[in-house]
């Protein structure tokens, strides 16, 4: 995709977002432009519940809920790391969650994952992308950090108001 075309539709997302008043709205609409742009098969997006010590996330496409310890699985030792993390063999990594395919019978081949930071620059979420076609890069890995951060104000403000 050309830049003036991602950016066009960067911000055609944006204002689309706006209009979405909770996490229930804002986050199949976060999930779906993800995957378009990175071009992979699905996309999750984990919110950190600190209280409970656990990620949990309704956007695992036809998947109900999926909750992960936060000290548990490639999310969890994203939360841990505070760093993006590309995996291009899931099932080679020692902390893959082979558990989560077992339970929704998806295969993930690969994914990459960023922390998604609040204003305070404390964790609120994961934001991860699995199954892109020839694995995922350096490049995929700069879309995420820049748009974890953009996502990012949403999900703190509609954490914070439960809307």
């Amino acid at each position: 995709m050309k830049n003036e075309e991602t950016y066009a539709k960067l911000a055609d997302f944006g204002r689309e977002l706006l209009n979405k008043k909770s996490l229930v709205d804002g986050l199949p609409h976060i999930a779906s432009y993800a995957r378009e742009i990175i071009g992979a098969q699905r996309c999750s997006i984990f919110i950190y519940d600190n209280q409970r010590s656990e990620l949990w996330t309704t956007i695992a496409d036809g998947v109900e809920k999926i909750i992960v310890p936060s000290n548990k699985g490639i999310v969890g030792y994203t939360l841990k790391v505070k760093k993006p993390l590309i995996v291009n063999d899931a099932y080679a990594d020692p902390n893959f969650l082979s558990d989560v395919d077992l339970k929704t019978g998806y295969k993930t081949e690969n994914l990459v994952t960023a922390p998604i930071f609040d204003s305070n620059r404390q964790i609120v979420g994961v934001l991860e992308l699995l199954n892109k076609k020839d694995g995922f890069d350096n490049e995929d890995v700069k879309f995420m950090i820049f748009f974890a951060h953009y996502i990012s104000g949403f999900i703190e403000l509609t954490n914070i108001y439960k809307g």
